[in-house]
C-alpha cells in the first residue's frame, strides 16, 4: 500500500526520536509485539507527535492507512483518536483501529476523556467490545468499563457483566483481574460477593486478590479478609 505524505512524515519523525536502548527495554515488556516493527520512542514523545499531527488537515489519511507498519505508529494513532472532539467519530475510529491492535500496551493507551460525557451511549459499545472474539477488543471494553463506570456511574450489574467473561487469553484475564481489584478499591462492599462466591475462574480470582492486596486503596483489614478467600 502506498503511504501518504503524512504517514511518511510521522515515520520520519519517529525515527528521529528513536532510542535503541529504550526499544530493547520496552519490547521485553510487550512480548506479543513484533520487535522488528518497533522504533523505540517514549510515550510522552508519541503524545506530542499526536498533538501536532492531529491538527493537520490530512490527518484522516493517516487514520485510514491501517494497518500501520510500526508499533509506534499504532500508538500515535490511538493518541490522535483521543483528541477527536466528536463522540460518533471517536467510536468509528476506535472500531477501525482495534482489529489491528496486537499488544496490551497499545490497547491500554487510548482512553478518550470525551467518553465521560457519553456514558449512556458508551455502555452499548462496551457490551459489543466485550462480546468480541478478539483479545484486545475485549480487553479494551473491560478497561473502558473500569475507567468510567466504577465511580459515580457505578451499578452492581457491571460487575456481573465482567464476571461472566470466560477466556483462555492471558491479556483478557489479566484485565478482568485488574477490573475487579479496582472495583474492590472503589466499591468494596458491592464487589466482595463476586470474590466470596468465587464467580471468577481460579486464576483470575487469585490474581484479583493479589492485585487488590498490593493496592494502597484497600485497608489492611480488607486485605486480610481477601487473603483468606484465595483458592
Amino acid at each position: 500500500m502506498k503511504k501518504s505524505t503524512i504517514t511518511k512524515e510521522i515515520e520520519s519523525r519517529l525515527f528521529e526520536l528513536a532510542d535503541e536502548k529504550y526499544k530493547d527495554f520496552n519490547m521485553k515488556l510487550i512480548p506479543t509485539a513484533d520487535k522488528s516493527k518497533a522504533i523505540g520512542v517514549r510515550t510522552p514523545e508519541l503524545r506530542n507527535l499526536a498533538k501536532e499531527f492531529a491538527k493537520r488537515d490530512d490527518v484522516n489519511e493517516f487514520l485510514d492507512e491501517l494497518p500501520h507498519e510500526y508499533y509506534e505508529e499504532m500508538n500515535v494513532h490511538g493518541f490522535i483518536i483521543e483528541r477527536i472532539k466528536d463522540y460518533d467519530e471517536i467510536i468509528a475510529r476506535i472500531n477501525q483501529w482495534l482489529p489491528y491492535v496486537d499488544n496490551w500496551a497499545t490497547c491500554d493507551l487510548a482512553s478518550p476523556k470525551l467518553f465521560k460525557k457519553h456514558t449512556d451511549k458508551l455502555l452499548k459499545e462496551i457490551e459489543k467490545w466485550i462480546a468480541s472474539e478478539e483479545t484486545y477488543t475485549i480487553r479494551f471494553g473491560i478497561e473502558m468499563l473500569m475507567s468510567f463506570y466504577l465511580d459515580d456511574k457505578f451499578k452492581p450489574e457491571y460487575l456481573e457483566m465482567i464476571s461472566k467473561i470466560r477466556s483462555d487469553e492471558y491479556y483478557v484475564n489479566m484485565m478482568i483481574a485488574w477490573f475487579f481489584a479496582t472495583a474492590l478499591a472503589k466499591q468494596y462492599e458491592a464487589t466482595l460477593p463476586i470474590i466470596t462466591n468465587r464467580q471468577l475462574d481460579k486464576w483470575t480470582h487469585n490474581k484479583t486478590i493479589q492485585k487488590a492486596v498490593e493496592s494502597y486503596r484497600i485497608t489492611d483489614e480488607q486485605k486480610a479478609k481477601l487473603r483468606l478467600l484465595k483458592y
